[in-house]
This record gives C-alpha cells, sequence and structure tokens, in this order.
C-alpha cells in the first residue's frame, strides 16, 4: 500500500486551487459603478426590415416603405403591398404640393387665376394616373412571436415617370407652358422627396 506524503500532495493541490482561481476570475460580475445606466434594461430592441438610409429616396428615384401583418401570409403581402403603394402617393401628393407652392410664389401678381387651378389641377390628376412602373427593391416577411406573418416592402419608381407625363401636358398648353421652368420643377419635387426622408 502506497503513503501519500505532504511532498506529493502539496503540487496537486496547487495546481487544483491554480485552476478554481482562474476559472472562478472568468465569471460573470455585477458592475459595481453607480454611472452605469440601466434605464433601457426592460426594452427590447425592435429590428425593422426594409428601412435606412439606404432605402430613401435619391436623385432620380422616389422610394417609399411600408409593412402589412396577418395571420396569414398571403394577407400579409396584399397589406404590405397596399400600405406601401400609399406610402408612395403620399410622398408625391406632398412633393407635388410643395412643386406648386413655390410655383405660385414664382407667379407673377397678375396672372389670370383660373391658370394657376389649372396647372395645380392638371398636375394632381397627372401624378394620380403615373404611380405605375414601380419595383420592389426590398421584400422581408418574417413570423412575429405571436404567430403573425409581416411582410416588409420597399417601392421606387423614377422621378421622370411621374414628372414627364406633367411636362406633356404643360407643354401642350400655351398659356400654362409660358411661365413653367421644368428643370426647376423637377430639382424643387426631388429636394422635397430628401426633405421627406431626413
Amino acid at each position: 500500500m502506497k503513503q501519500f506524503t505532504i511532498k506529493k500532495i502539496f503540487p496537486l493541490v496547487l495546481l487544483v486551487s491554480v485552476v478554481f482561481l482562474v476559472a472562478s476570475c472568468g465569471g460573470s460580475k455585477k458592475s459595481t459603478d453607480p454611472n452605469l445606466k440601466t434605464e433601457y434594461a426592460d426594452e427590447v430592441e425592435i429590428k425593422q426590415f426594409c428601412s435606412g438610409p439606404e432605402y430613401n429616396s435619391t436623385d432620380g428615384m422616389i422610394r417609399a416603405g411600408f409593412f402589412g401583418e396577418s395571420n396569414d401570409m398571403a394577407i400579409s403581402k396584399k397589406v404590405a403591398k397596399s400600405n406601401t403603394l400609399e406610402e408612395l402617393a403620399s410622398k408625391i401628393e406632398v412633393s407635388v404640393k410643395a412643386v406648386i407652392d413655390n410655383y405660385n410664389s414664382r407667379r407673377q401678381k397678375d396672372m389670370n387665376e383660373s391658370v394657376e387651378k389649372r396647372f395645380e389641377e392638371l398636375i394632381r390628376t397627372t401624378v394620380k394616373q403615373k404611380i405605375n412602373g414601380y419595383k420592389t427593391v426590398c421584400e422581408k416577411v418574417t413570423k412575429t412571436k405571436e404567430g403573425k406573418y409581416r411582410t416588409y416592402l420597399v417601392y421606387e419608381i423614377p422621378v421622370d415617370n411621374v414628372l414627364d407625363p406633367v411636362y406633356n401636358t404643360i407643354s401642350k398648353d400655351a398659356e400654362l407652358k409660358v411661365d413653367y421652368d421644368y428643370q426647376k420643377f423637377k430639382q424643387t419635387f426631388e429636394d422635397e422627396l430628401k426633405n421627406l426622408d431626413n
């Protein structure tokens, strides 16, 4: 029968102590820093797909995004499409209003008021007819914890698709085209789109 002496056991005890010390140092510690902010401890970050600066309108492109949610995936896609087209139309309408306001402020006061009204109506009618030719630049479908489907969409449409028909219509009207500057119209429109995204 072998006898264990202190000389033989001591290195083993030392090794076990070192391993235990290293393992306990790597554990999680509660911070004692009183400046550490805990005000967001109960909040959960929500990731929203198809969003961010890369999906903003740019020179030449009008972009809009929205989502739709439903217990049925196909319905969530339909709702997302409807919401996104509505958002696209809203952006165009707000931008056109800014252009019209800019146009009106530049006009001479003695200009015929009926011409001004015709100009506004013509632009609004033409724009409403031209929300087509859009394409999908982002589409993501997710499922929530509650089991619902959520579809995220971003559509884009070239600015020219909206403004060229306006230009073509105005250029056929002798009274309207006298005071119409297409490049200024387009620039004001694009500037307003950028303002909406910021």
